[in-house]
């Protein structure tokens, strides 16, 4: 697995998935400041990285949940991650929004979802958690049994371990920040410095400030 660690790690990095600015620190949504950031729908853009990230998946998928019969995406970035993984493996899909549609069907799950099905959720990106615990909690509402997650990437905040945790949802990720940095620091991305700094920002993401040296 670490091996496998490495190379999605790399891919992303090559693709600019992540992108790591220690001297210009991007602003997240939530209003944190960063000096690293995740896209992995850049992914999607480029063949080869796309189908190294769909099989991998999917080959985790087929090893820790062999009984799955549903895969469900996270709108919007694990979509179409979610969408390649179910073709891989000849399953059903659906996918969760972060709200219920306004108007028609007014749906928060979009796909035929049947009751007490055994579902895998996929994710592109394991930030705070939030909005992946939240598609769980949607799923099981509608009669489904949550399997387990699966995602590309995950920054290892101790956060999300917790909320994981309470809500019983094992977790799995393809790649994550220690492995994303230390390939960035080999191949000079990033000098020790930066890593370093970026050391500290991961202590405590929402209080860093990038003007405190």
């Amino acid at each position: 697995m670490d091996q496998i660690a490495r190379l999605v790690a790399s891919k992303l990095l090559e693709v600019e998935a992540v992108r790591l600015q220690p001297d210009k620190p991007f602003l997240w949504a939530s209003g944190w400041h960063s000096p690293i950031y995740c896209d992995n729908r850049k992914t999607l853009s480029y063949p080869d990285v796309r189908s190294t990230v769909r099989d991998e998946l999917a080959a985790m998928v087929t090893r820790l949940y062999p009984q799955t019969e549903y895969i469900a995406g996270v709108a919007t970035g694990a979509i179409a991650q979610g969408a390649l993984v179910a073709d891989k493996l000849g399953l059903p899909f659906v996918y969760v929004r972060s709200k219920a549609k306004d108007h028609g069907m007014e749906n928060l799950i979009e796909g035929d979802l049947k009751p007490n099905s055994r579902v895998v959720v996929v994710e592109d990106l394991i930030s705070t958690g939030g909005s992946s615990l939240k598609a769980v909690g949607a799923l099981r509402a509608a009669g489904a049994e949550v399997l387990g997650m699966v995602a590309i990437y995950t920054h290892g905040f101790d956060e999300p371990v917790r909320r994981f945790a309470e809500a019983e949802v094992k977790l799995t990720t393809l790649t994550d920040y220690d492995t994303v940095i230390a390939q960035a620091l080999a191949s000079g991305y990033v000098g020790q410095a930066d890593v370093d700094m970026l050391a500290q920002w991961r202590k405590d993401p929402a209080s860093w400030n990038p003007a405190v040296k």
